[in-house]
């Protein structure tokens, strides 16, 4: 069956699958390749990033890199990764670019690109698609400006573009995030090297560690301080200002994100088994395996080999098979701990039994999308009981669903959980911009077709 994203049609309809079996291709971890960019373009010298994701997320922070004066270069690529050589002048030798910094759809390439420009001491616009331009930055402007950038967005300094006028020395500072977020953590270290002084950033929800890794292990000496000393957040991480990155060759393992839809898919599929080689399941970013293990899921898990690189991220192959799973409650903490991963969790919900509780999920609204109302009004049309009220959603289940049209909002991550909702909805189900998948996941729906050919 030829993909009608192939035809450039903008919806892709996916029917009720007798059977699913193979092993995934996974894209790079998105998270992981954006950083490891950035970072190249701050260390002098030559770097290597084998296996990125080659999403449209990631070609976006390609593309600020390469504008910002590092050479940038394609070179091994399959559709799904990519090999990047990055040759860098390193910090002081970045300049300021001619154009706006396009970050497309990517909040992570405007969040972590404005920590990096707020210690550089030129003027710089970062913009982006409609969809970026309804996402919030005031909680990164309320820290750069306190180190001491001059920094500017429309709307009252609350949404892109966002205008950063940086310096070459900040100030350092204390800082506590207001909500979970690694992309402000992120913004806020990378911003402090260049700082005078201590950078410190507190959590009151430990968010995924992987700048942190990064960071230490290109050289710099990152502190993280026990619960009980970081002001009353639950962790804290410092680092001194002043200190150059080293360049790094990078390996980037499978995105634990994108595996999370094929694991769902498994597990809530009457005739299925699926594997996942080489995923990252960094302690910060694998909740989505542990919440299925505790839902039921017949899920298998052997580490491979060494942490990968000397970020020291952990890796290992996943295989899920067909399951009965059961109702969880997830709080606002757990949610923080796999927020990406919330929409195709709400899906496995619909197949569990039992009233599952997602509790405190205010900040998918300020996703690509609004995901809170993105996913209740999709898995209605599917058959699914779920409700909302407020932050809190419920679902009922399990529920038999049923082929529809389904609205993803052009956000990938609901085009996805849709798509394998179709997997197991009795006849057609279709999905509306369904295109939007390959801002982080390319190929997905042709691994769809192939696993269920």
């Amino acid at each position: 069956m030829t993909s009608s994203l192939l035809r450039g049609e903008p919806s892709h309809s996916v029917q009720n699958a007798a059977r699913l079996r193979g092993e995934p291709r996974l894209p790079g971890d998105k998270s992981i390749s954006h950083r490891a960019l950035i970072m190249a373009a701050l260390a002098e010298g030559r770097s290597v990033i084998s296996g990125a994701g080659d999403g449209r997320d990631v070609r976006a922070t390609a593309g600020i890199v390469a504008a910002l004066g590092a050479g940038v270069e394609r070179m091994c690529e399959d559709g799904l990764n990519v090999d990047y050589l990055v040759m860098s002048p390193g910090v002081d030798g970045l300049h300021e670019s001619e154009a706006v910094l396009d970050c497309r759809n990517s909040g992570t390439s405007l969040r972590l690109c404005s920590g990096v420009l707020a210690g550089l001491p030129f003027f710089s616009v970062l913009d982006g698609d409609a969809s970026l331009r309804s996402r919030p930055v005031a909680r990164i402007i309320e820290p750069l400006r306190s180190m001491g950038a001059d920094m500017h967005a429309r709307r009252s300094d609350s949404l892109p573009p966002l205008v950063v006028i940086g310096r070459s020395q900040l100030r350092a500072i204390d800082f506590e995030t207001r909500v979970p977020s690694a992309q402000v953590k992120s913004a806020i270290l990378l911003a402090g090297l260049r700082g005078e002084g201590r950078t410190t950033v507190r959590e009151a929800v430990a968010t995924r560690d992987h700048t942190e890794r990064m960071l230490r292990s290109r050289g710099i000496e990152i502190r993280r301080e026990p619960a009980e000393s970081s002001g009353g957040g639950s962790v804290a991480w410092s680092l001194e200002g002043g200190t150059r990155l080293s360049p790094l060759d990078e390996r980037v393992p499978a995105d634990p994100s994108a595996a999370a839809f094929w694991l769902v898919a498994g597990a809530i599929h009457p005739d299925a088994e699926l594997t996942l080689r080489g995923v990252g399941v960094n302690p910060t970013r694998r909740a989505v395996v542990d919440f299925l293990v505790r839902m039921g899921a017949r899920l298998e898990e052997t580490a491979v080999g060494e942490p990968c690189g000397d970020a020291g991220e952990p890796l290992a192959d996943l295989r899920v098979r067909t399951s009965e799973l059961r109702a969880i409650d997830l709080g606002p903490d757990d949610v923080a701990s796999a927020i990406d991963e919330i929409p195709i969790l709400c899906l496995a919900a619909t197949q569990a039994r039992g009233k599952t509780t997602i509790r405190g999920a205010g900040e998918l609204r300020n996703k690509e999308s609004d995901r809170v109302a993105g996913i209740v009004a999709g898995l209605s049309a599917l058959g699914a009981q779920v409700s909302v009220s407020g932050d809190d959603i419920t679902i009922t289940g399990p529920t038999p669903l049923v082929g529809a049209a389904t609205e993803s909002l052009d956000d990938h991550r609901l085009a996805m959980t849709f798509a394998v909702a179709g997997l197991i909805a009795r006849g057609t189900t279709t999905i509306d911009l369904a295109e939007s998948a390959a801002v982080s996941y390319p190929s997905f729906f042709l691994e769809l077709e192939r696993l269920t050919a």
